[in-house]
């Protein structure tokens, strides 16, 4: 991953077939629209970003059908050479937590990416099946830490009193813990484990001070909340300080609204304003 953040900049565009959004695009609320929207996104997108993030719920909701959707969209987007980072927020416990991440990050398998996010509610060791199955097919995650939705603040920045984490926030304690897995990985510059960090937050608030980042294996942050969220691409290096060369940038209404035939352009754009800030 951190070799295509280098090579292909930091913008990630999502695929969220949103009812709306497939009636705007001429395409119908279904399996095989929302199949045919994300296949136009994956090929907008080739050639100009790194990676592409579907939210798995939009297909999801059209059952078994949706998923072979989303299989089709996934080949489509390996064949180009884009990495996959796959929405689910998957969390559960041994053998049931093993098995998502057997879904999602098993070579092989039809809905194979690159990276998924999860959910560490039930506690991060909780999830230690699918992080020892990443570690062994070279596959990512993203942990959620820090979200933009109101109602997660009072869970995220409440403070632990027990145990090795006390003191420190929700939020705090699950980046703390990505940091320390990919410091003792000891390998490339950017981790494979990674935070979900959202960029409208006051992320000092939530316990978390990102000004001094390590020089090698530096925490990767999937940031939503760019563009139609509100936040600015040009404000990364001060919403992430240290961390910012490890953000990846993630569009998804403010680039899909775009349309079939304006969404290249769109794309373009972003990928010029996140190299602006990247300096």
């Amino acid at each position: 991953m951190g070799k295509t953040l280098a090579i292909r900049g930091q913008v990630c565009v999502g695929i969220d077939p949103h009812a709306w959004l497939l009636t705007d695009w001429g395409l119908p609320d279904t399996a095989a629209g929302a199949e045919s929207f994300g296949r136009q996104v994956v090929a907008a997108a080739a050639g100009q970003v790194g990676l592409v993030k579907p939210q798995v719920a939009f297909y999801e909701r059209f059952g078994s059908a949706g998923y072979s959707a989303l299989e089709r969209v996934l080949a489509d987007a390996r064949a180009a050479g884009l990495l996959t980072i796959a929405d689910v927020k998957r969390g559960d416990l041994g053998t049931s937590v093993e098995a998502y991440g057997q879904a999602w990050l098993s070579a092989g398998s039809p809905l194979e990416v690159d990276a998924m996010t999860v959910n560490a509610y039930m506690g991060v060791g909780s999830l230690e099946p699918v992080f020892t199955l990443a570690a062994r097919t070279g596959k990512g995650l993203f942990m959620l830490a820090a979200t933009s939705n109101p109602e997660a603040a009072a869970f995220q920045r409440a403070v632990i009193t027990e145990g090795n984490q006390t003191g420190r926030t929700v939020a705090r304690a699950v980046f703390d813990d990505a940091r320390e897995r990919n410091e003792r990985s000891g390998g490339s510059a950017l981790g494979s484990v990674g935070v979900v960090l959202g960029a409208t937050l006051d992320l000092a608030a939530f316990g978390l001070d990102l000004s001094n980042a390590p020089a090698r294996a530096l925490t990767p942050i999937l940031a939503p909340g760019f563009g139609h969220q509100g936040a600015q691409v040009a404000d990364l290096r001060n919403l992430y300080g240290g961390y910012a060369q490890g953000v990846i940038v993630s569009e998804s209404r403010s680039v899909l609204s775009a349309g079939p035939d304006r969404i290249k352009q769109a794309i373009a754009r972003r990928v010029v304003e996140a190299g602006a800030a990247r300096g």
